[in-house]
């Protein structure tokens, strides 16, 4: 995903990359790897998501199975 004020729901998701503003992907299962860039995106999983990366202010990763591995770089971030 690339842009701002995107908007995606998917039933799961082995890799994705989000760069952009203003952001939300929905998944209803797993997600394997997630690649965020941004400011204010909000991404949940209602699976695991097995690694993340975040850089940017204000983001929001959360997952019902719960985070592998995670990086992430900058302020107001939220993963868990």
């Amino acid at each position: 995903m690339s842009g701002d004020r995107l908007r995606v729901t998917a039933a799961g998701v082995d890799t994705a990359t989000i760069q952009g503003n203003d952001t939300a992907l929905a998944v209803a299962g797993t997600l394997g790897r997630l690649d965020l860039s941004g400011d204010r995106a909000t991404v949940s999983a209602g699976g695991a998501v097995g690694s993340v990366l975040v850089r940017g202010q204000d983001n929001a990763v959360t997952a019902g199975g719960g985070i592998g591995d995670s990086t992430v770089e900058g302020r107001g971030n939220r993963v868990g």
